[in-house]
């Protein structure tokens, strides 16, 4: 079995944190204006000036990223504008990412969990809840904790319900190392969960999973 992604979304409806595994395309830094720093590990969108005066920055991409043991390229993103530096020209070349940036890929996440979430209530009551649902391509599983935060995780459709593992990282290293943080405001809107001891505890624990592959 494959486990891909996981988000975290507060009860404002916002992605407050993302952190992947097998993920085979990078996620793509979303606008300066709808960054927010802690969610993920992407470097904020560097600005033309930015580009002109800092030609040796790399914007990280996911470290599970098949394209992450590429040597001889640098990739550096402004505006949503991938601008990669090849070693043998010496013109750069523009391109355009694959992928939508991370602000609307997470914006459409949550969006099909409010939409089927509420569908289940209309279509089979208010005590029925809803957990997960598969395409061909990954199963999602939900797991919504008593001060509305939610957390979503990716997998391939062959999985069986991921949602004690779900449980496992709220009751464990998200209220060790996030509620029970002074140092962390749980309830901001400007910025994610930006702690490394939880980001390590959470890698461990799905690395260390069974069905982790």
């Amino acid at each position: 079995m494959t486990i891909y992604s996981l988000y975290i979304f507060d009860r404002h409806c916002d992605c407050v944190y993302y952190q992947d595994w097998h993920r085979t395309s990078p996620i793509r830094s979303p606008p300066i204006t709808n960054f927010k720093p802690g969610v993920h590990r992407l470097q904020p969108p560097l600005s033309l000036n930015q580009l002109n005066d800092n030609q040796n920055i790399h914007v990280r991409e996911s470290i599970f990223s098949e394209n992450n043991n590429v040597i001889n390229r640098t990739s550096l993103v402004s505006n949503g504008t991938s601008i990669d530096q090849n070693q043998n020209t010496k013109q750069n070349k523009l391109s355009l990412p694959k992928g939508l940036p991370f602000d609307e890929e997470s914006k459409l996440v949550y969006g099909v969990i409010l939409s089927l979430r509420n569908m289940v209530k209309k279509l089979s009551g208010r005590e029925e809840a809803f957990t997960s649902y598969s395409t061909s391509s990954y199963k999602l599983h939900l797991f919504e904790t008593p001060t509305n935060y939610r957390f979503v995780l990716l997998s391939d459709p062959s999985s069986d319900s991921l949602r004690f593992v779900l449980r496992q990282l709220y009751v464990g290293p998200f209220l060790e190392f996030v509620i029970r943080n002074p140092l962390i405001n749980v309830d901001s809107r400007t910025e994610g969960i930006d702690n490394d001891q939880f980001r390590a505890a959470v890698d461990r624990h799905v690395k260390g999973l069974s069905m982790f592959s």
